[in-house]
């Protein structure tokens, strides 16, 4: 009898670190990797950034090459899609035919872009998550001229992808719904700093709701449909209620990948939802942007899209379910070494930002926060130190412009969540060491 696989799903970062760590963890048996792209494993921040402007190629974006991966020994299921699972029976469904019993399962799908009605039928409007994505909106970026480019929502991958166009000498116009960029990420005073860089980058920021859009009657022959002309807003027929545009980005957000996830053993509300132990059933996990799980440190449960974090727990998922696995009886990684306990995965989130030549770096949590306060705020000298708040403690802190080791001390104020004037009390400290 042919034993089962683990099959990890997403040839994602957090899918990747999922399967070297089962091997690493003495898993023989079978594994597959599925993933939807036909590329292999890559790194995804560099595509609103190095890969949009040019400096990089897909190569350089690649987790491991060809050779590097062939000591995994892996089942690779490239260019896949995963349209079904049978939580009872650890059964996959592949491209809607092939069945695939599992011993354990690891969904590493992460997230999809968000888009707006009628996009996709229309030349020259974008999204930006995948590397096809990336390559078709550097294409029109790097073809020659200058663009008029309207990027749609001002959030992280926005604001990104701004400086990148500015860069390259285009015209550009971040529309939002809030008035200051990243403020649901990082509140006002951090936006507002980053506000003021873009401005005077040249970058055009515009608050408003978008309705729609213009077009030429007819697009060219190797394009998806119209030209987009315009933007326009919902405010009607006030002054610049149609911003002039030849491209557009969406980056109005995303929403996890979970539509194939259609039994009902699975809570799927906001990503797949998950124990302290990545676990969203008995042997099947989750990893990644995907996951929804409950954060030990936090007493909630917490969603995650940054790029540490996938890796993080694509370790910790992979882990887990071998102990899981083991628990329960013979597995593939009999080599006489006890089976380790499973532990509850609770990380100190971090995620960067490089806009221009501002780099932000954050550590545990700046969205939802109930109280901020920026102890360091020098605006002509382009730097910042937040402090974000809930409930009574401190549990993120955010910085720019810092030396490294100042901003390498901030991590220790928030890896457990303190009361918050003590967590002030150290930030001060840690500031006054330079």
């Amino acid at each position: 009898m042919t034993a089962r696989p683990i099959a990890v799903v997403g040839a994602s970062a957090a899918g990747l670190a999922a399967a070297e760590t089962l091997r690493r963890s003495g898993w023989r048996g079978p594994l597959t990797l599925i993933g939807e792209e036909p590329h292999l494993p890559y790194d995804r921040p560099p595509l609103s950034k190095q890969l949009l402007h040019g400096a990089w190629e897909p190569e350089k974006l690649r987790l491991r090459t060809e050779e590097q991966l062939a000591p995994l020994d892996l089942d690779l299921r490239l260019g896949t899609r995963a349209t079904g699972l049978d939580v009872a029976t650890r059964t996959l469904t592949l491209d809607g035919t092939e069945r695939l019993a599992c011993a354990g399962i690891i969904i590493a799908t992460g997230v999809a872009a968000r888009t707006l009605p009628g996009a996709d039928r229309l030349t020259g409007v974008h999204t930006l998550r995948t590397l096809d994505d990336a390559l078709a909106l550097r294409g029109r970026l790097t073809k020659g001229g200058t663009r008029q480019l309207v990027i749609v929502g001002n959030g992280v991958l926005g604001c990104e992808a701004a400086a990148v166009a500015r860069e390259l000498g285009h015209e550009v116009t971040v529309v939002g719904i809030e008035e200051t960029p990243m403020a649901a990420a990082v509140g006002t005073d951090v936006g507002t700093l980053l506000a003021e860089e873009h401005r005077a980058r040249g970058v055009r920021l515009v608050t408003g709701a978008v309705d729609g859009f213009d077009t030429t009657p007819a697009g060219p022959a190797d394009g998806p449909g119209p030209q987009v002309t315009a933007v326009r807003l919902a405010d009607g027929g006030t002054p610049g209620s149609r911003l002039p545009a030849d491209t557009v980005l969406v980056a109005i957000g995303s929403r996890p990948a979970v539509d194939w996830l259609t039994d009902p053993a699975l809570d799927t509300t906001d990503g797949l939802r998950c124990d302290a132990y990545c676990a969203a059933a008995p042997g099947i996990y989750a990893a990644g942007d995907v996951a929804r799980w409950d954060h030990p440190g936090h007493g909630r449960p917490l969603r995650f899209e940054h790029r540490m974090n996938a890796t993080e727990q694509g370790m910790a998922a992979a882990r887990n379910l071998l102990a899981e696995l083991a628990a329960d009886g013979p597995t593939g990684t009999e080599d006489g070494t006890p089976a380790q306990e499973r532990r509850p995965f609770a990380p100190v989130p971090y995620f960067w930002s490089d806009q221009y030549d501002l780099k932000i770096q954050a550590y545990g949590l700046t969205a939802g926060a109930d109280r901020v306060e920026t102890p360091v705020r020098d605006r002509a000298g382009r730097r910042i130190l937040a402090l974000y708040g809930r409930e009574g403690r401190a549990v993120g802190v955010l910085a720019a412009g810092l030396p490294p080791r100042q901003i390498r001390a901030l991590r220790a104020v928030v890896a457990d969540p303190l009361p918050w004037e003590e967590a002030r009390e150290r930030i001060a400290a840690a500031t006054a060491a330079g």
